[in-house]
């Protein structure tokens, strides 16, 4: 991987995890911790979308809308676990 996509990624990552931080209120992790929310959100939809058959087609704006809702899902996973 190049130093350019690395940084595309951690910026897809970011801003993924601020709208996943946005849409499941209170459970923001500051810019860090929303790169690594948005990152595993990525890998999350990126496995969980193909399998229910989801495709919201290609593109830069496709991967960060991918990867906010695996952020999401991820959000709602963490703070489930919370709770218990």
């Amino acid at each position: 991987m190049t130093a350019q996509g690395l940084i595309i990624w951690l910026l897809i990552g970011a801003v993924a995890g601020w709208l996943a931080g946005l849409i499941v209120k209170g459970a923001g992790f500051g810019l860090v911790g929303n790169i690594v929310i948005g990152i595993v959100g990525a890998v999350v939809a990126g496995w969980l979308l193909p399998q229910l058959g989801v495709r919201l087609g290609s593109g830069i704006v496709a991967e960060i809308i991918d990867a906010a809702i695996g952020g999401v899902i991820v959000l709602i996973l963490l703070s489930l676990i919370r709770r218990a």
